[in-house]
């Protein structure tokens, strides 16, 4: 609300007189404040929160032998192990010494394939990166489960033989 301060009589002109003090407009900002906290209220109250994005993982089920916990059929098992210069090594089964290379964009048809080729219910990826394989690697690793409609996979630590398989797969190719 603004206010103006109209006391002090008439206009007199002449000499002598004193002229008086101008006061200036005084303006109240009470309502102004008060309308932009309701503001912020109501924008706060009416929007809608922004979920959080998170990965579903299903855990296995706990049983009473540990080694009864994850068995897999081996010819069910197929092995990614993303490494250094984008390039990724596999196998199927359980013998590493089996190793092919591939590229990102070569592992979707075989993960397709192997998949077409398997019981859905026993097919399993086990994705295993090795120390030089980016974060980057991995997470498209994992893009390419979702993307393959891949419902059971499992990321382990890779052992020192397959790592072995690995270097000398990339030196004999000359990858630096």
């Amino acid at each position: 609300m603004a206010e103006m301060d109209t006391s002090g009589g008439g206009h007199k002109k002449g000499p002598g007189v004193k002229k008086g003090k101008k006061l200036s407009t005084r303006v109240d900002l009470t309502p102004m404040v008060d309308l932009g906290f309701l503001l912020i209220t109501f924008f706060i109250f009416t929007t809608t929160m922004s979920q959080p994005t998170a990965m579903k993982l299903n855990l296995p089920k706990d049983v009473d032998k540990p080694e009864d916990q994850n068995k897999l059929k081996e010819s069910a098992a197929f092995t990614v192990m993303p490494s250094k210069a984008n390039l990724i090594y596999y196998y199927e089964g359980v013998d590493p010494s089996k190793l092919q290379s591939s590229t990102f964009k070569g592992i979707r048809d075989l993960i397709l394939d192997k998949k077409r080729r398997t019981d859905p219910k026993d097919f399993m990826v086990i994705i295993k990166p090795t120390k030089d394989a980016t974060y980057k690697n991995l997470v498209d690793m994992l893009d390419e489960m979702t993307i393959d409609a891949v419902k059971r996979y499992a990321l382990v630590d890779i052992s020192p033989d397959e790592y072995k398989f690995v270097e000398a797969t990339e030196n004999a190719n000359g990858v630096k």
